[in-house]
């Protein structure tokens, strides 16, 4: 079920034309904005966390982590890279 939340997600994503992150939070109003370029994302009614960075200017979304509520309590969705948690 994770599958069809993140497909769905990307998808949004991809047609997303954010300049700021403001417009972030119009279209994800759950959307936690941490930072000039980093949002966290509630993915499948919020059992899953994604951090990403964004690059407004190029219009870029970089996934710098992705985990289960439990697990993004013990991360600094600030920092945290995605090669940090990887096993």
């Amino acid at each position: 079920m994770v599958k069809a939340a993140l497909d769905a997600w990307f998808q949004e994503i991809r047609q997303a034309e954010w300049e700021k992150p403001t417009d972030v939070k119009e279209h994800y109003g759950n959307a936690s904005i941490i930072g000039a370029d980093r949002v966290v994302f509630n993915i499948k009614g919020n059992d899953y966390r994604l951090v990403a960075a964004i690059d407004y200017r190029r219009g870029i979304v970089f996934i710098k982590w992705l985990g289960s509520h439990q697990a993004y309590d013990k991360i600094d969705a600030r920092t945290v890279q995605y090669d940090d948690q990887a096993h």
